[in-house]
């Protein structure tokens, strides 16, 4: 039976992340100075001080959770543990699958900044603030979410964003038709159905446009082939290839992330534990939930480090 890595996506961030790692080790420290060096900002300085309403913006959290995870990658690397001996595969909930493939190698550490900053800028700006909605339903099937989402969109954008599992799946699209799929799931039985507090309908066909500045990011950046495979949000299955990896990423802007799946298939292909690398415990909450059967243990303080070295090597 074998280990993967996994890391989380936005939502996951919280001032003060990454300071207890950057305080007790050096190769974490130096992740965040590289970090702010490549997007030519103090983002560590808004990850540890806050405002909470700035680290929240999609343009600084997405960096910053990517910069909390590799501080944790750096540590154990530094340990002397290999991705390549001791992973069988890494995923990341959507901006996390930017972070598993930097912890791969696929991307340098400043690129993937970069990478993210662009990403969170196009996601922010291709939709106009108040046009796009998300919803979160809880209680409902997959496949009654979607026929919620058919019925209310009358012509408009409605479709799942995210599949995460335990009963949860997340609406993105216009507001009056997310509006209108969350009252329409409310009839037909879904336990709540929640309004969330973005700034963008994310992972729906209205994110088109950072689609395509994406796909003009991804083909300039220097890309090597992961040393292991990268289970991808859109597709559930492991990827190595980098050109396909990037047009994975692409798609990924528009698309479904199919965490529950992802979480599914590692069960089925020998992974016994899935370790959450960086902020928060989101990922490993849902893993427990999906699949009681597979260890889920979340990683980012110092004695999270200290307990994870000793199991892994």
């Amino acid at each position: 039976m074998s280990v993967a890595f996994t890391f989380p996506g936005q939502g996951s961030q919280a001032v003060g992340m990454g300071r207890d790692l950057a305080e007790a080790f050096p190769e974490a420290r130096a992740v965040f100075e590289e970090v702010d060096d490549a997007l030519d900002q103090r983002l560590s300085k808004i990850m540890w001080e806050g405002p909470e309403d700035e680290l929240t913006l999609t343009a600084n959290a997405q960096p910053g959770l990517m910069a909390v995870s590799m501080a944790v990658i750096r540590v154990m690397e530094q340990g002397g543990l290999s991705l390549k001996e001791k992973v069988a595969y890494v995923a990341g909930h959507s901006l996390g699958e930017y972070s598993a493939l930097c912890a791969a190698g696929t991307f340098s550490l400043a690129d993937t900044a970069r990478l993210l900053r662009i990403r969170g800028d196009a996601m922010q700006a291709a939709v106009p603030v108040g046009e796009g909605a998300m919803a979160a339903i809880i209680g409902l099937e997959a496949a009654d979410v979607e026929a919620v989402c058919k019925e209310a969109a009358g012509g408009a954008v409605c479709q799942i964003a995210n599949d995460n599992g335990g009963g949860q799946l997340v609406i993105s699209g216009s507001r009056a038709a997310v509006e209108e799929a969350a009252r329409l799931a409310g009839v037909r039985g879904a336990r709540r159905a929640i309004m969330l507090p973005v700034s963008a309908p994310f992972h729906s066909a209205l994110m088109s446009p950072a689609a395509d500045r994406m796909r003009e990011a991804l083909a300039e950046v220097a890309k090597k082939a992961p040393a292991v495979p990268v289970v991808a949000n859109v597709t559930v299955s492991p990827l190595t290839d980098p050109e396909e990896i990037a047009a994975r990423l692409v798609e990924q802007v528009t698309g479904r992330v199919r965490w529950r799946e992802t979480v599914e298939w590692f069960g089925e292909n020998g992974v016994a534990t899935l370790y959450e690398l960086g902020a928060g415990k989101v990922l490993t909450g849902l893993a427990r939930r999906i699949n009681r059967d597979l260890g889920a243990v979340a990683v980012n303080t110092p004695a999270d480090l200290e307990a994870a070295m000793k199991a892994l090597l």
